[in-house]
């Protein structure tokens, strides 16, 4: 006779594979990405058509590792490429855990160095991370990484600040060194700002980039410091996302900003209010 303990756990152990890799299958050819509810900070995940994983920032502690879990499978413990934006504490922290979890075969950020106790910790973790195989990248603009070998649409991200002139420009405000990328998937499109300023987008729009997107991550979560209108409307997005944590100090997303948007009629998301938020693109 079996035993109906081990028998209920098969079963149940059996349900859960086949719900999960249903679920697998329903991804089919789409490429998704999260916004993560980190708090107060930016944490945005990308996984491709061909399981390519992207993390953008890591938000302010280990919130991040509990929202890997919910998008990547148990067994999966690496990450194609990590992108730090800028070494604020708000992005970097979270990293550092994700580091320590995970297998990242490719890190991507600017060199910007800071004198912070998470900025000590993040450059000794690259030194090991470099030391056990991973490629560490400086990020330049017109950099291009390629997402889907042989597909038959562009899936890649673009570089598209900062430059070594913007770099003069910044001195000493290290949130105008935020790597700006735009994702491109089959013709949809996402432009991830980090925490750049006015005066970061000002310098960006004058290099005469490309920076046109459906989805726009709002710089700087929602500050007034960013998204001036010229900026905005040179973006001219359909969705502006902002990632801010629920009753912060700093009262993100500020008003005007939210003013800016809702005067182009941009449909605006915050995870404050949502959480978690996911775009999937076919």
């Amino acid at each position: 006779m079996k035993n109906p303990i081990i028998h209920a756990l098969w079963i149940g152990g059996f349900v859960f594979l086949n719900l999960f890799l249903w679920q697998e299958v329903l991804k089919g050819n789409a490429l998704s990405v999260s916004f993560f509810g980190v708090g107060q900070g930016d944490a945005s995940f990308i996984e491709t058509p061909q399981r390519k994983q992207i993390l953008i920032d890591g938000g302010p502690d280990a919130t991040v590792l509990e929202k890997l879990g919910k998008v990547m499978p148990f067994w999966d413990r690496s990450i194609d490429l990590v992108i730090l934006s800028h070494p604020a504490q708000d992005h970097v922290a979270g990293l550092l855990d994700v580091l320590k979890a995970y297998k990242v075969q490719n890190i991507l950020w600017t060199g910007i160095e800071k004198e912070t106790l998470v900025f000590k910790q993040w450059k000794e973790i690259l030194a090991r991370e470099q030391e056990e195989g991973a490629r560490i990248f400086l990020a330049y603009a017109g950099q291009r990484l390629n997402l889907g070998e042989n597909a038959p649409c562009p899936q890649r991200i673009d570089v598209l600040y900062p430059d070594s002139i913007a770099g003069t420009l910044v001195k000493g405000d290290d949130n105008d060194t935020s790597i700006v990328a735009r994702l491109e998937f089959c013709g949809s499109s996402i432009l991830f700002t980090g925490d750049l300023t006015k005066k970061g987008e000002k310098i960006l729009l004058s290099q005469k980039a490309s920076v046109d997107s459906d989805i726009l991550k709002v710089g700087h979560h929602g500050s007034k410091t960013s998204s001036s209108a010229q900026f905005v409307e040179a973006v001219s997005p359909e969705v502006a996302v902002i990632s801010a944590g629920r009753g912060n100090r700093y009262g993100h997303p500020n008003l005007e900003t939210l003013e800016t948007l809702a005067r182009y009629g941009i449909e605006i998301r915050r995870t404050d209010e949502e959480g978690d938020i996911v775009f999937r693109f076919q």
